[in-house]
């Protein structure tokens, strides 16, 4: 069996759980997320836990077991806590600002300030001109907002200028002129 699928999702108190046909929908103190799920998999909740539950051993089967656990507790984590994801400027005059929390403005050496807009959902918080928070209750959603913003412009094996992931380490070539 799937090491991750036969774990039990603990539902904390606060949280409200409704499984339909195939659709599960989860409501916490900071808000609500819906997701469809697939047809074979069954989810069920007895003693303030859910349990995925699978019906043969088939390798389709096998795989979206640990895939729908996984799914459904980082939306009860999601609601709970939320995910956060944070992204560090490297570059001289290389900076960013949050002119609201749904609007972030980069200056990223291009000739004009890149504007990036955040779905619905998501918040943007600059602690440092040269630092990015990413905020929200879905995990895919935040780390998909993160993806986009540093695909702007990604560090570059030379200097390491761009934008990275916090702790992301990027691999320096040696250049030209240090044969």
């Amino acid at each position: 069996m799937s090491r991750i699928g036969r774990s039990p999702i603990p539902v904390p108190s606060g949280v409200t759980i409704e499984l339909t046909d195939g659709h599960v929908k989860v409501t916490g103190p900071k808000g609500t997320l819906e997701r469809d799920l697939p047809r074979d998999i069954t989810i069920r909740q007895e003693d303030g836990q859910l349990l995925v539950e699978r019906p043969t051993d088939q390798r389709q089967h096998r795989a979206l077991h640990g895939l729908t656990r996984s799914l459904v507790s980082n939306m009860v984590v999601g609601v709970t806590d939320g995910f956060t994801r944070d992204l560090e400027i490297v570059g001289v005059g290389y900076r960013a600002a949050a002119t609201t929390p749904s609007r972030l403005d980069l200056a990223l050496g291009f000739s004009h300030p890149v504007a990036v807009d955040a779905p619905e959902g998501i918040i943007f918080e600059t602690p440092a001109p040269t630092r990015i928070t990413v905020r929200g209750i879905d995990k895919e959603a935040v780390g998909q907002v993160a993806a986009n913003i540093r695909s702007i412009r990604k560090p570059e094996p030379y200097k390491g200028k761009g934008v990275r992931y916090a702790g992301e380490v990027v691999r320096r070539k040696a250049g030209k002129a240090a044969k």
